[in-house]
């Protein structure tokens, strides 16, 4: 099953390894790669570059996309729209999102858009992309990977000071304060960006399949494990979170891990999501995956009616409707 695969943040240590995979087993695809910068001068999209190259006949595009901004998304969603429509690019069997943000270092940040940056890049954007691009999947269906993480539980992660969890007033995620506390507010945020995209898939799960134009596309949220060799763990964190990654968790990874379990290494982790975007894992399956082995998620997670109410807020704040999702009238219907 060829076509389309989109992957956003496709110069992240997980992407590039799931992109090396798809090239070797699956060539026939045609990958389009977002990062924010194209240029080399990235060294992180030369290295995406440099990966793309080592196969000679390789469908890939790399372009631009900002996530941060809701302008940026719904330009880049009309324009693969329209090159599937004119054959210049073959319907999509997947949309990987890939790409996040964290800050534990600085005071919350609010995007262009008036949204709370965490949120808008991990969670808001990627909900905006996949359903303005569901109508540019086949009749074959497809695969949307979703990324969520330990986080999303209580109690899971070790870099938890405060649970995640949805407020009463579902708005207040997308308000940057709570800044006093950088380290732990900043974690706090990711988390709960974490928990809504979980949320959102379950509901969009129940749409899909209520569709029998869309019924083909399965959409999942994968907890890939804690990436040791992940840059991540350098960006936008304490200098104290880089020094653990250098001196205990790359190089004691091995005994770490009779510990912790769920460490592993951005290569691996980057072979599964290569197996799910290309439908050859768990195939047709949906909801939540935690190293490849199904459920459970928090018992937040799983309440039905917090569901809704993240589902039906994050088409507000994504600026979705029935006119521009393939959804219609079935966005309302849960």
């Amino acid at each position: 099953m060829a076509g389309t695969i989109i992957i956003t943040g496709a110069n992240g240590s997980v992407a590039v390894h799931a992109v090396q995979n798809i090239l070797s087993e699956a060539p026939e695809n045609t990958l389009v790669l977002t990062v924010r910068n194209t240029s080399d001068s990235d060294l992180n999209t030369k290295r995406l570059r440099d990966t793309v190259k080592r196969y000679a006949n390789a469908r890939v595009s790399i372009r631009k996309l900002d996530l941060a901004s809701s302008k940026a998304v719904n330009e880049f969603a009309d324009v693969i729209a329209a090159e599937i429509t004119q054959g210049k690019l073959p319907p999509l069997v997947a949309i990987v999102c890939n790409a996040f943000h964290w800050n534990m270092i600085t005071h919350p940040e609010v995007t262009g858009d008036g949204l709370e940056k965490t949120l808008q890049v991990n969670h808001i954007s990627h909900s905006a992309l996949v359903l303005r691009l569901l109508g540019s999947f086949g009749p074959q269906g497809g695969r949307l990977v979703l990324f969520t993480s330990d986080c999303h539980y209580p109690g899971r992660n070790g870099l938890e000071k405060y649970p995640p969890g949805l407020p009463n007033d579902i708005d207040e995620l997308v308000k940057a304060h709570d800044g006093t506390d950088k380290q732990g507010r900043g974690f706090q945020k990711y988390a709960n960006s974490k928990l809504a995209i979980l949320m959102w898939t379950y509901a969009l799960n129940r749409r899909l399949m209520k569709d029998k134009s869309l019924s083909k596309i399965s959409a999942l949220a994968i907890d890939p494990g804690n990436i040791t060799d992940s840059r991540a763990l350098r960006t936008n964190t304490p200098a104290m979170l880089s020094c653990v990654q250098m001196f205990i968790l790359q190089p004691l990874r091995p005994l770490v891990r009779f510990v912790l379990p769920d460490l592993r290494k951005s290569a691996d982790a980057g072979v599964d999501v290569a197996h799910l975007a290309l439908n050859q894992k768990h195939a047709g399956e949906r909801g939540y995956f935690r190293l490849m082995v199904p459920g459970p998620s928090s018992i937040e997670s799983l309440d039905g009616a917090k569901q809704e109410r993240i589902w039906a807020k994050t088409a507000e704040w994504a600026n979705i409707t029935e006119e521009n999702t393939a959804l219609g009238s079935g966005l309302y219907d849960g």
